[in-house]
């Protein structure tokens, strides 16, 4: 029988196991592996050659199991690692995608909203308004003082 807490241990191992996993294989399809630590780079060559033996699917859940044996032993876990994952699940599929640029905003209109409708906006105070507002308080203010 598994305890509450080693199968809290066994879900957060899961859960860390294929997000890390998924990580270093965008990681290695961006060619940057080199700058996993070692044993990401020992799991994805583990990966790679399974892949040759079986297809990506399984290599991939493979991999992933092995990952979070792992896992589990580091988080304190007692005896073997519980099943997680229901057996009718999918495979972990590949879900890297590239980048892309987001679409360029279009550029704001003139000055004070001029050739948009300028109805529903609140038009900004120029900058010498405000300028002159301040003066006007500062003399006052100085002129209140005498």
């Amino acid at each position: 029988m598994v305890k509450a807490a080693d199968m809290l241990i066994a879900r957060r191992a899961d859960t860390r196991a294929r997000a890390d996993f998924a990580t270093w294989k965008m990681m290695a399809k961006l060619n940057g592996a080199s700058a996993l630590p070692p044993e990401a780079q020992e799991f994805l060559s583990s990966y790679r050659n399974l892949l040759a033996q079986m297809s990506e699917g399984e290599a991939t859940e493979a991999t992933i199991g092995a990952i979070y044996k792992a896992y589990y032993v580091e988080m304190g876990g007692a005896g073997t690692p519980p099943d997680v994952r229901p057996r009718e699940a999918e495979p972990a599929a590949d879900n890297v995608t590239a980048f892309r640029r987001p679409a360029p905003k279009p550029k704001s209109a003139g000055f004070f909203g001029t050739g948009a409708a300028s109805g529903a906006q609140k038009r900004p105070l120029p900058v010498a308004l405000i300028f002159a507002c301040l003066v006007v308080v500062y003399v006052g203010i100085r002129l209140y003082w005498r």
